[in-house]
């Protein structure tokens, strides 16, 4: 599928966030094998994540004549730009998890088959906002896997010992940011860290930045626009303060930073406590979840940091498998079980109900209230957040462009200016138009 044969699409495509409650609709064992169709197959499925070695067993284990085999391809970033060159060769996997906001430029790659024939009995599992994250246009490209709204996770037991309480706006949290390093000079509350853009866009969308738009068939690309601009002024000026660590997040040193509790917070989303696990596990029931700090006082909208989907790729020769395996993934409760275990927040509408019975995270097991919490993230996300075809662009330019300005103590707005530009002038080299300069 070429640029001008999916233009006019994602001139449809708005990829929104929002999440209910509701019932479950799952595809049983037996009705699974009758949608093989051709009897015993196997599947190839790429994704990340530490619940899916679980969950594809689960599966193999319920259906006998679909038998999935899983190989973690890396991250959300590895595995889309793996995907292309595998697509192209004509050897990618029947499925992969591909993360929200690289659909489109998978979509444009033309390495995603459309599943919509077979996706019709559990349309009603998500609600529409979240179905909406991977279909336009009568077509489907993946079935919502799980959502990510944003939060924030902190060291409950280190607040208690500074005697601090988590910030309800980022006014507030500038405030405890000073506080912190007076009560202690060798620790900070937030880290900055250049490379990770899927957290800075979520924090300038709740400002109420749109990086991507687009009317009919012309783009228009706000990366640079006002609230993103306010948004890198205010963490330029903790930074300038020395109110924030402006160092990459999950090295050795920052982990090493985190587990001696110098580290406070980490406004990310719901799968943060998760990662955090994975290197403080000593900090167990010390750790808590808030909500997100508010750019205006009352308003408690939040984007979404993160998620996926699984999709069907062009190259299977087993599509109606394929999205029986994506389905049950997805929407079965042995399934979602699994996704809550491991503290991730289930797209589907029957998954979010299910975890208000569960057990929070191991890292913020102390913590009664933490699926009330997250349940409120989920219902506050900010609906219609577009993404555009060349994410993978975008992410580039403002991780060289970030790195660039902390190192050499240039202007955090310039930086996305920058990134700005590589992203309109990608744009309009690879055929699409773009409006303004």
């Amino acid at each position: 599928m070429g640029i001008r044969g999916v233009s006019g699409a994602l001139a449809a495509l708005v990829l929104v966030g929002a999440c209910s409650s509701g019932t479950n609709e799952t595809t049983s064992g037996s009705a699974a094998t009758r949608a093989a169709g051709t009897g015993p197959v196997t599947l190839q499925h790429w994704c990340w994540g530490a619940g899916q070695k679980a969950k594809v067993e689960a599966f193999n284990k319920a259906h006998p004549d679909i038998q999935v085999r899983h190989t973690d391809a890396g991250g959300g970033t590895d595995t889309a730009t793996k995907l292309v060159t595998a697509s192209r060769a004509g050897n990618a996997p029947d499925t992969t998890c591909l993360e929200y906001q690289t659909l489109p430029a998978m979509i444009v790659a033309g390495a995603l088959a459309d599943i919509s024939a077979h996706t019709g009995d559990i349309k009603d599992a998500f609600s529409p906002e979240v179905w909406s994250l991977t279909s336009f246009d009568g077509a489907v490209y993946g079935v919502p896997q799980d959502v990510g709204p944003m939060v924030l996770v902190y060291n409950r037991k280190r607040f208690e010992e500074l005697k601090i309480e988590p910030p309800a706006t980022w006014a507030d949290f500038a405030e405890v940011a000073a506080d912190v390093r007076k009560k202690d000079p060798e620790a900070y509350l937030a880290t900055f860290a250049p490379a990770e853009f899927g957290n800075f866009a979520g924090l300038a969308q709740q400002a109420g930045a749109s990086w991507w738009k687009v009317q009919d068939t012309t783009w228009s690309v706000g990366i640079a626009d006002a609230p993103s601009l306010e948004v890198a002024g205010y963490w330029q000026g903790l930074i300038d303060k020395d109110l924030v660590k402006a160092q990459p997040l999950l090295t050795p040193e920052w982990n090493n930073q985190l587990n001696k509790g110098k580290i406070l917070t980490w406004p990310s989303a719901l799968w943060g406590a998760g990662v955090l696990y994975g290197i403080a596990e000593k900090q167990a029931g010390d750790w808590a979840i808030a909500p997100l700090p508010q750019w205006t006082k009352g308003d408690s909208r939040v984007a979404f940091q993160g998620g996926s989907a699984i999709a069907v790729t062009k190259n299977s020769k087993h599509a109606q498998a394929a999205a029986t395996f994506a389905k049950w993934m997805n929407t079965d409760k042995t399934a979602y079980d699994i996704q809550i275990a491991e503290g991730e927040y289930p797209a589907s509408k029957a998954g979010q109900q299910a975890t208000g019975a569960s057990e929070p995270p191991k890292l913020v097991a102390g913590q009664k209230d933490y699926w009330d919490v997250a349940t409120k993230a989920a219902q506050s996300t900010i609906p219609h957040i577009s993404w555009g075809p060349n994410v993978s662009t975008a992410q580039s330019a403002f991780q060289d462009a970030m790195a660039a300005a902390v190192r050499d103590k240039t202007p955090l707005a310039d930086a996305l200016k920058k990134t700005q530009q590589v992203v309109v002038d990608d744009m309009k080299a690879t055929g699409f138009k773009v409006a303004g300069p």
